[in-house]
């Protein structure tokens, strides 16, 4: 006989369904937990926000401003983590990816200024601030901007 005829769950691991409605004795009869009428009671909770028909918060607080549509999304990086990277070359999305200081190759990539640069580096990043652009040139590095399309 083989071991796969031989193999069940561990005991205890294996809970039982609470039987609910079975009878007084079973200490979950009659309303199954659930009280006595009313609107929780038929099985249709009211939505998310509503408060029993007097003016819901939400509806009382004044909306301010909008999120707009077209502003660009970054995976930021300060100049700290850049120095993380040992070798000298080029620093382009690919190689960011590659040590997980981006997490995602789709998303365009901002270089901010937080640190400081102590080689040469020629980064290659779809933006980067005036202070980090700056420090990178006083190190004697490049700065390249790309700007292929988004997927």
């Amino acid at each position: 006989m083989s071991i796969l005829h031989r193999l069940h769950p561990h005991p205890k691991s294996r809970k039982r369904p609470k039987r609910v409605g079975r009878g007084p004795g079973s200490g979950h009869g009659k309303t199954s937990g659930k009280g006595h009428k009313g609107q929780k009671q038929h099985g249709h909770p009211p939505r998310p926000g509503f408060e029993g028909g007097q003016m819901p918060l939400i509806r009382t607080i004044p909306k301010r401003g909008f999120t707009a549509r077209s502003r660009p999304r970054f995976q930021v990086l300060n100049l700290s983590d850049l120095e993380r990277i040992k070798s000298d070359g080029v620093i382009d999305t690919a190689r960011l990816f590659e040590h997980r200081l981006i997490d995602s190759l789709r998303v365009p990539v901002k270089i901010l200024g937080d640190g400081e640069v102590k080689k040469s580096l020629h980064v290659k990043a779809h933006a980067f601030s005036r202070s980090a652009l700056e420090k990178i040139q006083k190190a004697g590095g490049k700065c390249e901007l790309l700007t292929e399309k988004r997927r």
